[in-house]
């Protein structure tokens, strides 16, 4: 079934051509922004060492995504230019040049900050040399146990060619010399990504795994000399693309696709700035890369396996821990047993925002509670991402095997988790659940829960839509936004709109819903207009949004007008904008702020003045093309003037002048606010959260 697309609106050619920022450049500043926490010297160091690990995921991805999509776009002669005014090529060659300084920004931050900190404080992570014999001695029964019977030297000569490089693998280049022939010889030997990243020498001592293999390489060559071995690292194009031709069986396309990305062409190299111009040279040539694409690096490379040192058992080195509790609104006193979430839901709505508020004894308690409640018919569910061993999914099971009836809609497109999604699909069907998997075209990315129960006098639909996946371990990191709600419009909506999904309804009318791709742009829109006549008339006009992205460049224009016709914008980012505020005659009412912290900022929210009638909406949807054109995203309007005012006051502190935060300049830059001008360091907006949550458990 495919939902009506509406198309993209046409830009305002009445405006300036440079007034969009360049989405990359936009997401290098973005993880610029992460970096910068690493560079925080307040900071405990291992949450220091969390941002840089951070950091490095994300530089990952964004080659294996970003970059690797502008290639593939040059490759095949596309030179449209983006709404920056940039070309591909130009795109790319910016990119280079940024991703290599922050590369060695991060490296140099660990090697002479992160890195000695933690040595200071008893956490040592050392390299082969710095070990003693003894130490190097004792690594032998790890490797002879563990290691060795996975190592698989690989050999490149005229009869062994070069061998397949897998994507994000740490592997070892290896020189070594015949004693008898003399003739060098290379290898590769690829460091096994099932064992740990660091291996431990001391309590809290660590020494690279592959120096270990390295250390050991006599064992892996006998009767070869060592000559020279290098660590190196390959990232490869892994987007997947799914062909409309292939939607009849979406299922057995994209098990193909994922197939494919193994083979994906290189994207990036990163090798150890030790390495030997020949060794180099043989990489380069055989692995197709330009000399841009090669990242010298002071080791050990990938720095994601920082996540070991982050989970040591030291409170000492990190923030307080924070531990969600129950929300008030479901707990009302303070009581040992869970409470009623359906009961409670039925008396009134619930906004929760996670992490602050529980997820498992709010969202996963209430699919608990809808699977073993004898009077619950109907359970409805879509599933985004969800964890390894989601209690989400067991519920649905759990659901479907006391007989009701129970649909899933699975998304098998979720980038990265696709085999995740299709073994969850998998197990849910042998449950006897009816899965469905998606829309052709389109990603099913709204986050709807609806459970259906007979409540004696009606029976009674009880939602749950969220701006956060139903992933109850990212929930305790991911900041969200939640509504539980057995409103009849709200009902009637979600269940419509899952009739959308499952079958053949056309519906695209909704109550207090805007679904992409057919409304979500254009209600927002109208909503902007709405705010220009309201100010233009003298009533109260304020726009303001809370979003991961704003590239869209048609809200983006919106806003503009909505500027120029004096209404105050205020726009809270987490990471990419397109948008250039504080521009004279064009943007000088808007600003936009962007926070990042212990919790990843990932709730969307989008509010208007209304000449003093307040409308707030809540959902999936970022400001971007593919959220408002190519994904079906819900917004819900909230209605109860309390939870109106609970996110009015979310935006109140993020732009308030005592909060630290990231402003955006109009050139693009982004300016950390950290300190007054006293040099009194500004609160935090989480932590400012999290003690008014403490105050609130204090007081009931």
């Amino acid at each position: 079934m495919e939902l009506q697309v509406t198309p993209l609106p046409v830009t305002d050619s009445s405006l300036p051509k440079d007034r969009f920022l360049d989405r990359e450049e936009s997401w290098l500043a973005f993880n610029q922004r992460v970096l910068e926490l690493a560079e925080d010297g307040e900071l405990p160091v291992l949450d220091r060492a969390k941002f840089l690990a951070i950091f490095a995921s994300n530089l990952d991805e964004f080659f294996m995504v970003r970059v690797a999509g502008l290639k593939r776009r040059i490759a095949t002669g596309i030179a449209v230019r983006s709404p920056s005014g940039l070309t591909p090529r130009e795109v790319l060659e910016s990119i280079w040049g940024q991703a290599h300084a922050l590369q060695r920004r991060h490296a140099s931050l660990f090697h002479e900050e992160v890195l000695p900190e933690l040595g200071r404080n008893g956490i040592e992570l050392v390299r082969w040399n710095d070990l003693t014999d003894a130490e190097r001695s004792g690594t032998e029964p790890f490797f002879d146990a563990q290691v060795f019977p996975v190592l698989t030297p690989l050999a490149v000569d005229p009869s062994h060619p070069f061998p397949y490089i897998s994507g994000l693998s740490l592997n070892l280049a290896v020189v070594v010399r015949n004693p008898v022939s003399g003739t060098q010889l290379f290898a590769r030997v690829k460091v096994p990504p099932s064992l740990p990243r660091f291996v431990k020498v001391g309590p809290q001592r660590f020494v690279p795994l592959e120096d270990v293999i390295s250390g050991h390489l006599n064992d892996l060559f006998p009767g070869m000399q060592i000559l020279e071995h290098h660590t190196f690292r390959v990232t490869r194009n892994e987007d997947v693309e799914v062909e409309e031709d292939d939607a009849e069986n979406l299922l057995a396309a994209l098990e193909r696709e994922l197939m494919r990305r193994r083979f994906g062409p290189p994207v990036r190299l990163e090798v150890e700035e030790s390495i030997s111009a020949n060794v180099l040279d043989l990489l380069i040539s055989e692995l197709d890369v330009t000399e841009q694409e090669v990242f010298r690096i002071p080791g050990p490379l990938d720095l994601t396996g920082l996540w070991t040192l982050v989970g040591l058992d030291r409170d000492d080195l990190k923030q307080d821990k924070f531990v969600s509790s129950t929300s008030r609104q479901l707990n009302q006193m303070e009581s040992a047993t869970a409470p009623d979430v359906l009961g409670t839901v039925r008396e009134h709505d619930v906004l929760l925002h996670h992490p602050y508020d529980s997820f498992s004894t709010s969202v996963q308690l209430f699919l608990e509670q809808a699977a073993t409640d004898p009077n619950v018919l109907a359970i409805k569910q879509t599933l985004y991402r969800t964890s390894g061993d989601s209690p989400i999914v067991d519920a649905l099971i759990d659901a479907a095997q006391a007989g009701k009836q129970v649909l899933a809609l699975v998304e098998i497109k979720a980038r990265f988790d696709e085999q995740n999604n299709i073994d969850w699909g998998r197990k849910l069907e042998e449950a006897g659940v009816h899965v469905v998997y998606g829309l052709v075209g389109l990603k099913t990315h709204c986050k709807l829960s609806m459970v259906v129960r007979n409540d004696g006098d009606k029976l009674r639909r009880y939602c749950h839509l969220g701006t956060g996946n139903y992933h109850p371990k990212t929930a305790r990191l991911y900041e969200d936004l939640g509504l539980l709600t057995c409103d009849d419009q709200v009902g009637e909506d979600v269940n419509s709109l899952f009739n959308v999904l499952s079958g053949y309804s056309m519906t695209t009318d909704y109550h207090r819903l805007l679904v992409a791709p057919h409304s979500v742009r254009a209600g927002l829109v109208e909503r902007i207009d709405r705010e220009i006549a309201h100010a233009q008339a003298g009533r109260q006009a304020r726009i303001r949004f809370k979003s991961n992205a704003l590239v869209d460049e048609g809200v983006i224009d919106a806003l503009y007008r909505a500027s120029d016709a004096g209404v105050p914008v205020e726009v809270f980012v987490r990471g990419i904008c397109a948008l250039r505020p504080g521009v004279p005659g064009l943007s000088q009412n808007i600003k936009v702020v962007s926070i990042l912290g212990r919790f990843l900022e990932h709730s969307r929210a989008y509010a208007f003045a209304n000449g003093g009638d307040q409308e707030v909406w809540i959902g999936s949807a970022d400001m971007m093309h593919r959220n408002l054109d190519r994904r079906v995203e819900t917004l819900v309007r909230l209605v109860h003037p309390d939870q109106i005012s609970d996110i009015n006051a979310l935006f109140e502190l993020a732009f308030d002048p005592g909060t630290s935060r990231w402003d955006l300049g109009a050139d693009g830059t982004w300016q950390r606010r950290i300190r007054s001008a006293d040099g009194t360091r500004l609160r935090d907006y989480q932590d400012t959260l999290i003690a008014q949550r403490a105050r609130r458990a204090g007081d009931r």
